[in-house]
């Protein structure tokens, strides 16, 4: 498991990359480029840290993150 607590990913680009299982733990996702990433078991992640992404156009969540996104912020969803 990945522990990326903490860092700062601000504008990083991770499609298509596999963060299953890692610490997300207050890492700064701020217009990071997800689409296509794959966080499934990704631990302590959170609706606010993904509601600030650029994009998660393909993106493969846990099921309950999935939901509460779509109703919260659907555009995030629609691809780039």
């Amino acid at each position: 498991m990945a522990k990326l607590h903490l860092a700062n990913f601000k504008e990083a680009n991770f499609q298509e990359a596999n963060l299953q299982e890692a610490n997300l733990q207050e890492a700064n996702l701020q217009e990071a480029n997800l689409q296509g990433a794959d966080l499934q078991g990704a631990q302590h992640l959170s609706v606010n840290q993904l509601s600030k992404v650029k994009t998660l156009h393909a993106t493969k969540l846990d099921e309950k993150l999935l939901i509460l996104l779509k109703k919260k912020s659907p555009a995030l969803f629609e691809k780039p």
